[in-house]
């Protein structure tokens, strides 16, 4: 299956599609990254917090994939956000994943109560990593309307994605529209709410019509919607599965049916940027 592609406001290109490698244990990265790219999957969505960039690496390497075919993201611990830090880390990352180029690095955390706020020079140093041709785009990640305005009005340069928390009972659809209004792609991380909407019988019923699971129903709505989505499994029966989402529509009722899904803030499964504070020792 050809997995649709977005053009990002940089003109790069990002398929809408992705294996993310959260809570992958390290020692399995690289055998898990070698079992989806075998599935299919050509966007693989990791983070220094996540300590698996290397087997990341590793498992691209043993693919044998030309590294054009490979769209690759990771993103900035928490502890890295003072501007040599921001260096320093890119440097460790780009080493351990082994690649030519990264091609998305994002800030994973606004973290507004530490650093005195200022997450505008972390912008910045983020921005000057592209001078030198290893990186080819930059981005956020749980960013609020707020946190966008400051980076783009210190800066003049927009985030290519803004990556948040969304799924059927956390739709964010503030978040997504003033990311959209600025031009910024979304990226919905979470997207079937950890497995919760498995047991939902809005979404039970809507696969049941298309002979479809619930996840599958569920990541058809964020394709719909225009998310970027990376779902995450280490079962290879799982990965296939989450990858056989483009042979059927929703229809605009079922969108919605699944929209007013939403919990708004009870539905969050994690921290609120807002609030999220939290630095590695």
């Amino acid at each position: 299956m050809t997995v649709p592609t977005i053009t990002l406001n940089d003109q790069t290109t990002i398929p809408q599609l992705g294996f993310g490698v959260f809570q992958v244990p390290p020692e399995e990265t690289a055998e898990t990254v070698q079992t989806a790219l075998k599935v299919g999957y050509r966007h693989l969505d990791t983070a220094q917090m996540y300590g698996n960039e290397e087997g990341v690496g590793q498992g691209i390497a043993a693919s044998g994939i030309a590294r054009e075919e490979l769209y690759v993201t990771t993103k900035l611990n928490n502890n890295n956000h003072r501007p040599d830090d921001v260096r320093r880390s890119f440097d460790e990352s780009f080493e351990r994943l082994g690649l030519e180029y990264v091609d998305l690095f994002l800030i994973h955390w606004p973290l507004p109560t530490r650093y005195d706020g200022d997450f505008v020079s972390t912008w910045k140093a983020m921005i000057e990593l592209k001078e030198d041709g290893r990186l080819r785009s930059v981005g956020v990640s749980n960013f609020h309307d707020e946190h966008l305005a400051q980076i783009i009005d210190a800066t003049g340069v927009l985030p290519v994605v803004n990556q948040i928390e969304a799924h059927p009972y956390l739709a964010n659809d503030e978040v997504r529209a003033a990311s959209h209004e600025r031009g910024i792609t979304v990226e919905a991380w979470s997207p079937i709410a950890q497995g919760k909407v498995m047991d939902d019988d809005v979404i039970q019923g809507i696969a049941e019509r298309y002979g479809k699971t619930p996840s599958q129903v569920t990541l058809r709505w964020h394709i719909e919607r225009g998310d970027v989505v990376f779902p995450k499994s280490m079962r290879e029966e799982r990965m296939r599965e989450n990858f056989e989402i483009f042979d059927f529509q929703l229809s605009p009722d079922e969108v919605e049916a699944i929209r007013r899904l939403d919990q708004g803030e009870e539905g969050r499964i994690g921290p609120n940027p807002e609030r999220m504070d939290w630095i590695p020792s």
